[in-house]
């Protein structure tokens, strides 16, 4: 199957990166399918793109992704739509709720029952994007109109002002439980993973049982040509050691349970517990070579290249780059495409 590129340019850190015009002109020349910005606690995610979809010209620009609980879905709908125009149709809506850390304790909301707001959160999207009716909702999560606790109880149904360019605007979702990724086969045009092996399809294929032709699965993978595989597979272990130990509650990790579900239930176990004792080296050097290997593509351009047909096989339909060297993304693009 051909595989299309997408480049990850994330979220910013400490300060605003000065290259990321640059890359994603870099990635539009090379033939890259998208480009794609994320969100966390600090810039968000669809102003990035509005900035690199006035110096590009073909590129999609993808989000990769936007939290729900940060807007309202209208809200998330306006953006999309008018950024949709802008861009003459380039846009990829892509969505997930985060995590209970974020959401409660950055956007003040509750995280539970993520599958029904998720549900309501999409049909809402989908109704402003067709635009056939005023929008309704009688959903708990997102009712509209609203007519809850201090309502005027003067809400209407309304309209867009604006018509879409595109009443199929595609949605993707970010999911990593079994009922999430089905969600998304069910109501998305495509799929986020965290982690995707593509030698072990039998951990999501149940779930994906019931997705339409055509839908996409955007997998993320780390970069890493050298001769020197050890030094290649550091930096993917040092991810999977933070997000495994310590990005989520130590009851409750989605990073984790879906590392178990994979294969590596006992190494996750160990990884997490090493860091919260505060060993977090130790928490890296724990997670297995196996494991970060099979989700990554690293080693010598030799082994790329043969490791790339092993995804050619599986049901991803783009991989998702976040090297930002250009000499990478050059090799990438001479491999793939």
């Amino acid at each position: 199957m051909t595989l299309k590129l997408g480049l990850q340019l994330g979220y910013w850190q400490a300060q605003p990166p000065t290259n990321h015009v640059q890359l994603a002109q870099e990635a539009e020349r090379l033939g890259f399918d998208s480009v794609w910005t994320a969100e966390a606690w600090g810039s968000d995610v669809f102003t990035p793109l509005a900035w690199i979809g006035a110096q590009t010209s073909r590129i999609k620009l993808a989000t990769g992704i936007a939290q729900i609980s940060a807007r309202t879905p209208a809200s998330t709908a306006m953006h999309a739509l008018t950024l949709d125009h802008l861009s003459k149709g380039r846009v990829i809506l892509g969505l997930g709720v985060s995590g209970p850390q974020v959401v409660e304790g950055w956007y003040g909301q509750p995280f539970d029952k993520p599958l029904a707001r998720t549900r309501e959160y999409v049909s809402i999207i989908r109704q402003v994007l067709r635009r056939e009716s005023p929008v309704a909702n009688p959903g708990k999560h997102y009712p509209l109109p609203y007519n809850g606790e201090g309502a005027w109880g003067l809400g209407k149904p309304l309209r867009s002002i604006v018509h879409p360019l595109r009443a199929d605007l595609p949605i993707y979702l970010g999911a990593e439980g079994p009922k999430n990724v089905a969600l998304a086969a069910e109501i998305c045009d495509g799929w986020l993973p965290l982690y995707y092996s593509p030698f072990r399809p039998e951990v999501y294929a149940e779930s994906l049982a019931r997705a339409k032709p055509g839908f996409e699965i955007v997998q993320g993978v780390v970069v890493n040509i050298t001769d020197d595989l050890a030094a290649a597979l550091a930096p993917v272990k040092a991810m999977l050691g933070f997000y495994i130990g310590g990005m989520g509650a130590k009851q409750h990790n989605f990073h984790k349970e879906l590392m178990s579900r994979m294969g590596f239930a006992a190494e996750a176990e160990r990884i997490q517990e090493l860091f919260f004792e505060g060993k977090r080296g130790e928490a890296i050097a724990a997670v297995p070579d196996k494991f970060a290997d099979e989700i990554s593509l690293v080693g010598p351009i030799e082994r790329i290249r043969d490791r790339l047909a092993a995804w050619r096989e599986t049901p991803v339909t783009t991989l998702l780059m976040s090297s930002h060297d250009p000499v990478v993304m050059r090799k990438m693009a001479e491999l793939a495409l």
